[in-house]
């Protein structure tokens, strides 16, 4: 069964100092001001944070599933996901890995201990 906004939003609002906000039509999900994922405005791909030096082999790894950003957003540690190819465990790996990629690893370190 395909992922949703609402999935996304659920996990992410999990995590320790995320919150939502709107730009421009746009689902974004930050801590601080840095954005971790974000849902495009017709729900049909999830943005999310992921290191660039990774990012060509994941794309290549799974084409129908990820694509890279825009070439205005390629300086980004940014990736795109069609969410119809997504399950809900992989949904939560990809929110909480691009999240830890924001917070201070004390932050990520205590959560994950929890999880």
């Amino acid at each position: 069964m395909p992922v949703t906004a609402e999935d996304v939003r659920q996990i992410a609002l999990s995590l320790p100092r995320a919150y939502e906000a709107w730009v421009r039509d746009t689902r974004k999900f930050r801590v601080g001001r840095i954005v971790f994922a974000a849902i495009s405005p017709d729900e049909t791909q999830l943005g999310f944070g992921f290191p660039r030096e990774e990012r060509a082999a994941l794309v290549e790894s799974e084409p129908e599933k990820f694509l890279l950003p825009r070439p205005s957003d390629m300086r980004y540690q940014w990736v795109h996901a069609r969410m119809e190819a997504l399950e809900a465990d992989e949904l939560r790996e990809l929110v909480v890995d691009a999240w830890t990629m924001c917070v201070p690893k004390s932050v990520a370190a205590g959560y994950l201990a929890g999880v």
